[in-house]
């Protein structure tokens, strides 16, 4: 059976470039929360207002799924959006037991003062993958 040490001098390249693009990512991911936070928004605000800016209106479960986080704390990110005035909630018509969540005028505001920034960083930080690419459409 291989030693631990033959696994990895084996696969030195492979887990050198796992660690590089891991490294890249923390730090992209951090640039992206601090944009996000200079708008006042926490992260989840964001994910919330920006699902509504592009999908429209939407019921809290489907919302759930846009983002990808559990129903344990969207109920009081939307309520704190509610409050700040970013989203209103209004009754389904065709189930009133369902809530329909909509992004107002200044949610819709703070999203479109953000996106050109969040895309442009996007871009930079993913110029040299994205032209590099051998799957790059020509």
């Amino acid at each position: 059976m291989k030693e631990i040490k033959d696994i990895i001098n084996e696969n030195k390249l492979a887990l050198s470039t796992l660690i590089t693009f891991t490294r890249a990512e923390h730090t992209i991911h951090k640039k992206e929360l601090e944009t996000i936070k200079e708008s006042g928004l926490t992260t989840a605000q964001f994910g919330v207002l920006e699902a509504l800016y592009n999908k429209g209106d939407l019921r809290i479960c489907e919302i759930i799924e846009k983002i990808l986080t559990t129903s344990g704390n969207i109920t009081v990110v939307i309520k704190n959006l509610e409050k700040d005035g970013l989203v209103k909630k209004n009754l389904d018509p065709k189930d009133k037991r369902s809530t329909i969540i909509s992004i107002t005028d200044s949610g819709k505001k703070i999203i479109e003062d953000i996106l050109p920034t969040e895309r442009l960083e996007i871009e930079i930080k993913y110029h040299c993958l994205i032209y590099s690419s051998p799957f790059k459409e020509e």
